[in-house]
């Protein structure tokens, strides 16, 4: 079984399991998941220096363009966070919402939250003008989720959430509203 297939059977399990477990394990991801956070801000604050990279833009332009995308992204993850909150959940796989959460934000995007995400990195790397945030380590982060999205998290959403989710997947896009997903 692939690594891709051990690590979906696992977040199934213990989404599916006890609260002890999910005590155990949510925390351990979601600091993990912050950890790949900082330090891919952290390296490209050090390509930024070691390469010797100019500022991308100019201030104070480029920090209010930033800050504004910073802000709309935080709104987006907290705004989905809050769906799941509602629901008994946490946007930690390992400790999901019990149900499949279609309302608010969640009706024009699979991830909303994530896409939240994104938004703030690109924020940050036009507030700070870092060319590397911009066009290495924020595109690297969303590869890694998207993978992450694509290979564990909706087969384990299909296998615990089953035709709802499957159905859910082909009418919604997983990013962007008013994209029509690909069947």
């Amino acid at each position: 079984m692939s690594l891709a297939g051990r690590w979906t059977n696992l977040i199934y399990k213990v989404a599916t399991g006890s609260w002890k477990a999910k005590l155990v394990f949510a925390p351990i991801l979601g600091a993990s998941y912050a950890g790949l956070i900082v330090v891919l801000f952290l390296l490209s604050r050090v390509v930024d220096r070691w390469l010797s990279l100019p500022k991308a833009f100019s201030y104070p332009g480029s920090f209010a363009i930033g800050f504004f995308l910073i802000a709309i992204g935080l709104a987006l993850y907290c705004l989905s966070a809050a769906q799941f909150l509602r629901v008994r959940g946490t946007p930690v796989p390992f400790s999901p919402p019990p149900k499949l959460v279609t309302t608010g934000l969640y009706r024009f995007a699979r991830n909303p939250m994530i896409t939240g995400l994104f938004m703030q990195f690109f924020g940050i790397g036009i507030a700070l003008g870092s060319l590397s945030l911009i066009f290495v380590f924020t595109p690297l982060f969303i590869a890694i989720n998207v993978w992450e999205l694509k290979k564990v998290e909706e087969p384990e959403l299909e296998r615990r959430l089953g035709e709802a989710y499957v159905k859910y997947k082909k009418e919604v896009p997983m990013f962007f509203p008013f994209r029509k997903t690909r069947q």
